[in-house]
């Protein structure tokens, strides 16, 4: 079974969940119109399935933080999650 990464990010605008498809120019998309409270994990479940994908069986959501500038740490934190998703069919994404 072929996974692939799903990502969770803010733009300070909105939330904005994608599946990377390595090699393409445009992947799924799903976009929440708030910056928060952050998606709740029924709401990424919900919009995962909308896009065709679920959580790979044993995964779980990891955060990790960014910057526009890393050379600056005065400049407000961007928060990115990811987890491993599988289509919804089990089989290869």
């Amino acid at each position: 079974m072929r996974t692939l990464t799903a990502q969770m990010s803010n733009t300070g605008r909105a939330w904005h969940l994608y599946v990377v498809l390595y090699g393409e120019t445009e992947w799924p998309t799903f976009q929440w119109e708030r910056t928060a409270p952050v998606p709740t994990g029924a709401e990424r479940r919900a919009a995962l399935a909308a896009l065709g994908y679920e959580v790979a069986p044993g995964a779980v959501w990891s955060w990790t933080e960014d910057s526009r500038d890393p050379d600056d740490d005065s400049t407000p934190v961007l928060l990115i999650a990811a987890v491993t998703v599988r289509d919804r069919n089990g089989g290869a994404a």
